[in-house]
């Protein structure tokens, strides 16, 4: 079996993200998939459940990577052993290169099971107010500013014509540079939630308009975000 382990999203919550049975299969796992290994390292070792990281195997999958590398781990899975897909942060496979591999595990009719965990996406979606019948989970934008720009003004348009909620993350490098296109494209009265340090003592879920966020506009610099857009 394929295991979609979630990781933390902020750090030393596991007793406030974490099911017990995740360190319980955790300790049946040798074998992990990851984008990592020393982060991968770090966080079973903070499970702490008496596992020597020196036994287990890591094999790493960046965001661009090719299956070849893994080939030796999907030959695993294929032959029955059972295999652990550790994302960086929060679940895998949403927004998150190990979707590649949940896809060829489903090809190969290896059974995935994915387990339950903290979902930044999601948990900013609860806590912003907004649509939670019909909503979008964008990614993230483009980088070319005018590409950006264009989409913002779109998803605006489907905030209107669909009532439907959207969601986008970015590199929290470039969130400052984010939210200024929405503060500049945007509509005064258009919601937007600024969802940061999910599950953090830090966290804070604001939802306000546009003419809120041009008063009190936030330095979001290389701090966790997702951004929520609606009516």
């Amino acid at each position: 079996m394929l295991f979609l382990i979630p990781n933390l999203l902020a750090p030393d919550t596991h007793s406030q993200v974490l099911p017990v049975y995740i360190s319980e299969t955790v300790k049946t796992i040798q074998h992990f998939i990851v984008e990592d290994t020393r982060n991968a390292r770090r966080f079973i070792s903070s499970l702490r459940l008496g596992l020597k990281i020196e036994d287990l195997f890591f094999y790493e999958m960046g965001k661009h990577s090719q299956f070849e590398h893994l080939e030796s781990v999907l030959k695993l899975l294929q032959k029955g052993e059972n295999v652990g897909l550790l994302s960086e942060a929060g679940c895998p496979a949403v927004a998150d290169p190990g979707a590649k591999i949940v896809a060829w595990a489903q090809e190969k009719d290896i059974r995935v099971v994915p387990m339950v965990g903290a979902s930044s996406i999601l948990l900013a979606l609860m806590g912003s107010g907004f649509n939670g019948q019909s909503f979008c989970f964008q990614g993230y934008l483009p980088i070319n500013k005018q590409e950006r720009i264009e989409r913002i003004k779109y998803l605006e348009k489907l905030v209107y014509s669909e009532k439907q909620t959207q969601i986008f993350i970015e590199a929290p490098f470039r969130n400052d540079s984010v939210l200024d296109a929405i503060l500049q494209n945007c509509q005064n009265t258009t919601k937007i939630c600024i969802a940061t340090d999910i599950t953090s003592p830090e966290e804070k879920i604001i939802t306000k308009p546009v003419s809120y966020w041009k008063k009190n506009k936030p330095s979001l610099h290389k701090i966790p975000c997702v951004f929520l857009m609606y009516q």
